[in-house]
């Protein structure tokens, strides 16, 4: 089997809303192309890693949803996980946009019914390209169309190019789409450069090749409460295994995704090692306007709107605190105008 240990090979996401809001079926996330039940073959896909789901992706994804609805196919996300990138190079340091989690929730928003978030281990990477058309997308999970960017590799060796996949698929029964690379007004959209937007500072750049705020997604955890004896209670985020953005105080928007407190909220963010405290792990630390509320245990999506300053390390508590009220009063003037 090629499930993800610890994973089970499929499972349903209860409630799922197209691009319009509407009451859409489950969003089902298949793990395994040898098992894969009748209901879940036979969909119209768009190939991928889609970290970010940035907006060139986005247009990958519309592409799939308009083969799709030709034909009559749910739309579908194939990824991979861990990503090849992570598998090759394990020890490299973190450069994903979004968790999978966070990628999942993002492609529900978008409508999708089927990921196929397939195990990248040895032997799906030892495939050749015609392998991996024949034992994955026809023979495993019954594609009939596929959508592929341009510049898509597959394969061992990356040795497939998307003129391959057109070949494989007159052979073996699936559509193929080739869709073009989406430039912006800076240039290509990519992964890449909405990394380097957010390492410079730059959020906003960042959100327009995006097509939505960067969020951190995670579990609130626990904190050594500094914030709450300042009169500034933060709630406590790991940025662990994601591309940092540039440290310092954000602006920002905060989603609480459940429990009593659920709901939208704007705030001040603090992302990085808290140098006046002597840290050293990065995290993201959020104090919310006007509220009040335990949120230990919750699940958080903070999206990063402005850069406000960087961290710096002040001579006492006092002056801390002065630029703490600063901070709080700029973010509240940046997004009340939202």
């Amino acid at each position: 089997m090629h499930a993800v240990a610890g994973l089970p090979a499929k499972i349903s996401i209860p409630l799922a809303h197209g691009p319009q809001g509407r009451y859409a079926c489950p969003m089902r996330i298949i793990r395994d192309y040898d098992y894969v039940e009748n209901a879940d073959r036979g969909a119209s896909v768009a190939i991928g890693n889609f970290d970010g789901v940035h907006l060139g992706h986005q247009s990958v994804i519309d592409i799939a949803r308009r083969e799709g609805d030709k034909i009559n196919a749910p739309l579908g996300i194939m990824t991979f996980e861990p990503h090849p990138r992570e598998y090759f190079a394990p020890d490299a340091p973190p450069f994903r946009l979004m968790g999978r989690e966070a990628r999942a929730h993002r492609l529900e928003k978008l409508g999708v019914r089927r990921l196929y978030e397939l195990n990248f281990n040895a032997a799906l990477s030892a495939l050749t390209p015609y392998e991996f058309a024949r034992n994955v997308i026809s023979n495993g999970l019954g594609l009939k169309h596929v959508v592929v960017g341009a510049d898509f590799c597959f394969g061992k060796g990356r040795a497939g190019q998307a003129g391959d996949l057109v070949r494989f698929g007159r052979e073996m029964g699936f559509g193929v789409t080739i869709a073009k690379l989406l430039e912006g007004d800076k240039g290509q959209v990519s992964s890449t450069a909405i990394r380097l937007a957010l390492s410079e500072g730059r959020p906003r750049d960042a959100a327009a090749m995006l097509g939505h705020w960067h969020r951190i997604e995670g579990l609130v955890v626990g904190g050594e409460q500094r914030g709450r004896e300042l009169g500034y209670p933060t709630t406590n985020m790991s940025i662990e295994g994601l591309h940092p953005p540039k440290f310092g105080v954000y602006a920002v928007q905060v989603d609480v995704l459940d429990g009593p407190h659920k709901g939208k909220y704007h705030g001040a963010a603090s992302l990085g090692v808290r140098p006046m405290f002597n840290g050293e792990i990065p995290n993201l630390e959020t104090f919310i306007f006007d509220f009040s509320g335990d949120l230990y245990g919750a699940n958080l999506s903070v999206a990063l709107v402005d850069y406000l300053r960087p961290e710096a390390k002040f001579d006492s508590l006092e002056a801390f605190i002065a630029q703490m009220d600063a901070d709080c009063a700029q973010a509240r003037d940046i997004l009340k105008s939202l």
